[in-house]
């Protein structure tokens, strides 16, 4: 018995009718992360939220460890959910938590989920993905890429 193929059937396969939602995930994870890091420089620089150190109102010093640490929170976290500079921007995040695990948490203990430090692992997880990933198209660096893209164009056609 021999088995044919209708080889003018279309091939049907299970992606062809789900719609891609990679740009709006992408888009949800750097925003999310963004405005859920720029909390915690807001509450070193700002005393929201809580205060630094569970004190209510109280600030980190700007001149400390703590301030440059809100700083880069406010300033990073703002640029992520804007999807500005996000590659660099998220390079250096990840490289502030990375030594804010080792720095803080990883004295108190050899495990995360023990020193209290999953949280900075996490984020360096997230900042790793998006520096290796960039910001996705719905950024303005995407909007920045496309526009100097455009200009490129538009310079060829000129050209020739």
């Amino acid at each position: 018995m021999a088995i044919t193929e209708d080889v003018s059937a279309p091939v049907v396969t299970s992606t062809m009718h789900r719609r891609d939602f990679t740009p709006a995930a992408l888009a949800i994870l750097r925003i999310g992360a963004g405005l859920l890091f720029m909390q915690h420089g807001l509450q070193k620089l700002f005393g929201m939220f809580g205060g630094f150190g569970g004190t209510p109102g109280a600030t980190a010093p700007l001149d400390s460890l703590m301030g440059v640490a809100g700083i880069l929170e406010v300033v990073g976290g703002a640029l992520l959910v804007a999807g500005l500079f996000v590659r660099p921007v998220a390079l250096i995040l990840l490289v502030e938590m990375v030594v804010a695990y080792f720095q803080a948490h990883l004295p108190q203990g050899g495990m995360p989920i023990q020193n209290g430090g999953e949280l900075a692992l996490l984020y360096a997880l997230i900042f790793g993905f998006l520096a290796a990933r960039g910001a996705g198209p719905v950024s303005v660096d995407a909007r920045r890429l496309h526009h100097r893209h455009e200009v490129a164009r538009r310079e060829r056609v000129r050209a020739a």
